[in-house]
């Protein structure tokens, strides 16, 4: 028999981000510090309805041009792409590579992320993908770690990053790639010769 699952809460994070020395990032909720930063990686804490905590760490982000948008979403997107497949060595060969059970993306996974893979580990999901929170930038690669049970179609009360990612209208089920949603907002193309 396996030892419980430590239970995720947004004290034990905050210590152990404390711990690792991460720099925090001054968005302290009911006296807890939910987001921080260490080496151009930002972390932070959602606490869930239920109680369950996740904590999700951006090791890419892909924010706007100078015009103030992106110039080609689509290069964007599979550019998040490439950062992950690039990334998920570090999660496949890591000393949790023994620990790893691989779990199908539900939903809920496929109208958060463009892009994703998903883990059961001891009790609880990692899941590292490409998101673009509602349909603003940045795009970033994300991993995060939550309690199992927490992991399905539960809405965090406090998001501490721009929100949870939305499909814009238009997109669905139906599209082509399924682990792609609907290209979000862009910049506004120049007229071409009439």
């Amino acid at each position: 028999m396996s030892p419980p699952a430590y239970r995720l809460t947004a004290q034990g994070a905050a210590g152990k981000f404390a711990a690792q020395e991460w720099t925090p990032g001054g968005r302290p909720r009911d006296g807890v510090e939910t987001s921080w930063r260490k080496d151009g990686v930002r972390g932070w804490t959602q606490e869930f309805r239920s109680g369950a905590v996740r904590v999700s760490f951006a090791v890419w982000i892909r924010d706007v041009d100078e015009s103030g948008c992106f110039d080609d979403l689509d290069a964007v997107y599979e550019q998040g792409e490439q950062v992950l497949a690039t990334f998920l060595p570090e999660i496949e060969d890591s000393p949790l590579a023994g620990h790893l059970a691989e779990a199908e993306l539900t939903a809920a996974d496929e109208e958060e992320f463009i892009a994703a893979r998903k883990w059961i580990v001891d009790g609880r999901v990692l899941t590292a993908g490409v998101v673009q929170q509602d349909t603003d930038p940045p795009v970033m690669v994300v991993v995060a770690l939550e309690a199992a049970e927490s992991s399905g179609a539960v809405s965090p009360v406090r998001d501490h990053v721009a929100g949870s990612a939305r499909r814009p209208a238009g997109a669905g089920a139906g599209d082509a790639d399924p682990l792609r949603r609907g290209r979000a907002r862009g910049c506004p193309r120049a007229a071409g010769p009439a």
